[in-house]
């Protein structure tokens, strides 16, 4: 049986504007952590993992943003990225992007597709 490629994440409206919130893909094996972030009431989800090193990034369980909540930021290396875009503008994989994840809304559920790069 082939295993599905999307995941239910959030309810629409479920996630506060400068909220981030903490979700496992079903990847082959282990599954892949991965988060959503609310920009301005737009949602935008990333696999957990900087591209510096491929560790998570959360601060505290959950927690992605920095103090100002403008920025993702990876609590090892201090490597901020844009929410919105994935983009590091400071830190060490400094141009690179994080992975994004594929995100839609059906009805009142926000669904999540794995990325093809996982």
């Amino acid at each position: 049986m082939e295993q599905s490629r999307e995941v239910v994440v959030a309810a629409v409206g479920e996630l506060a504007p400068g909220t981030t919130r903490k979700f496992l893909l079903p990847t082959a094996g282990e599954p892949t952590e991965a988060f959503i972030v609310n920009v301005d009431g737009t949602l935008h989800a990333w696999v957990n993992r900087c591209r510096h090193i491929a560790i998570t990034m959360d601060w505290v369980e959950g927690r992605f943003l920095d103090d100002s909540g403008c920025y993702v930021v990876c609590a090892t290396h201090g490597a901020l990225y844009e929410p919105a875009t994935g983009h590091c503008v400071s830190g060490p994989p400094f141009g690179r992007a994080l992975i994004r994840v594929p995100l839609r809304m059906d009805g009142e559920r926000v669904i999540a597709t794995i990325p093809d790069e996982l």
